[in-house]
Parts: structure tokens; sequence; C-alpha cells
């Protein structure tokens, strides 16, 4: 997939590595952890660079990393064997689309999708049906998926006078960004799509006081004011409802 094989290769510099982006990072790392343990097999939907792939590696998991985007693959075979962990990581050129075609010795513990690759998704009800497809009864999958209603995003794109940007989520059919249309489905949509292979457990914000990856540089350039704004996200993550205004949420099911 083209619009993803051009940013592989400054993603990490650009989001991964900054103070925002490993702050949404451990947000979801801190809630998914424990599902992880040593022996767990793992599968990564959407694998990016990898980031989330080395994670779960150095707590002890197998992990099968998948990307539409060959050069993303590239970079997360690179990444995995720079760590050390070239053996525990397998890293393929795979869309959710295509899942039916990964064949493994035994059923995965964990599905991850993280930061919004089912929002590349036509149909998350299908995409549900081939997870579960792979995942062991009792498995656990965990979607963070990006959200229709972001304040924080509407704030932005006034700011920075890109007024048309504030609506972009909510366009019927999705929106279309280099070629790709991005759909942004709601917390309700997810929850009634997986619903015929999962029960699902919880639903977090990621990304509700924390503001979306476009306000990085800003985050970055004001320590004071980021602090306020990672202990603000701490307390509201634990409210109801702020799933349903956050940039990202997360959403933790159990195959049935």
């Amino acid at each position: 997939m083209s619009a993803f094989d051009s940013l592989a290769a400054d993603y990490d510099e650009v989001f991964t590595d900054t103070a925002l982006g490993r702050q949404l990072r451990s947000i979801v790392w801190s809630r998914l952890d424990r599902f992880v343990h040593p022996g767990a097999r793992v599968l990564d939907l959407g694998c990016g660079t990898g980031e989330d792939a080395v994670h779960w590696a150095q707590r002890g998991a197998e992990v099968v990393a998948t990307d539409a985007s060959a050069t993303m693959v590239e970079v997360t075979r690179a990444k995995a064997h720079r760590h050390r962990f070239g053996e525990q990581i397998e890293a393929r050129h795979l869309t959710i689309e295509r899942l039916d075609e990964l064949v493994g010795s035994s059923p995965f513990d964990v599905v991850v999708s993280n930061f919004g690759a089912m929002n590349c998704v036509g149909d998350i009800g299908d995409a549900g049906r081939r997870i579960a497809a792979q995942l062991r009864p009792g498995g656990a999958m965990a979607l963070c998926v990006m959200g229709p209603v972001v304040p924080w995003e509407w704030m932005l794109a006034v700011a920075q006078r890109r007024p048309s940007d504030a609506s972009r989520r909510l366009r019927r059919g999705g929106s279309v960004w280099r070629e790709v249309t991005i759909r942004y489905p709601s917390v309700r949509t997810t929850r009634r799509a997986v619903a015929p292979w999962f029960a699902v457990r919880s639903v977090g914000p990621v990304g509700i006081a924390l503001p979306p990856s476009e306000g990085g540089e800003w985050f970055g350039r004001h320590a004071r004011t980021a602090s306020a704004l990672i202990g603000a996200e701490r307390v509201l993550g634990h409210l109801p409802g702020t799933a349903s205004l956050s940039d990202h949420y997360l959403l933790i099911a159990e195959r049935r």
C-alpha cells in the first residue's frame, strides 16, 4: 500500500519517538500487558514499524507482525533483528482482509491492532470474523480505533485555519487520504460489528486529554502543559463516555 510505504522511513521520528507518541503508546501497553505473558502467541495487525512487536517480544511473547505496507514490514524486520528478536518476531506483508491466508501451528492468545489500522478496513464485522478464526476461545482482541468525535481535533483545525479538517471524521463513507479511504466507526458501531464472535470487556480512551498526533510538536514544546495533560488523561481515562470523545478508543474483547 504505497500510501503507508512513504511514511515508513520517518514514522518513528515524527510519531513513535516523540513525547506525545510515547505517552499514547504507553497507555495502550498499560492496558494490554496483562494479557501478554512469556510464551504467549501475539498477532499484531497493522504493525507499522514494529514498536509494539518488539515490546511484546521483550515480555517473552512470540509475535507475528503483519502490515499492508511492504516497506513497514521491512522496517519491522530490521528493528526486530536490531533488538535481537529476529527469532521471536515474524513480520509478514499481509492485509487484514487476507488474514485467512495466515496458517499457524496453533491459534493466537492475543490479537492487537494499534493506532488506526482498523480504520482502513471497509467491513469491521468481516475483520472481526477473520480475527476470531485466528484466536483461541477465551483469547483477547484489542482494537485501538480512531473515533468520529474528537473535540481536540476540532480545536486544532480551527486554530490552524483548517476548518474543513474539523468535519473529516464525520463524513459519510469516510475520508480519502492518499487514495485510501479512512473510516471512523463509533464505539457502538465497533461493538455491534464484533458481537457475534466477541464479548467486549472494556472500552477506554486513548487521547482524551492528550492531543492528536498533529498536536505533537506543540506538546513537545510545552513541558509544563504536557505534564498537566498527562495527569488529566489518567483521570479522564477512568470516566464513562470519554472513549467516544477521544482521538482513539481501545476496545478489549474476549473470543467467545
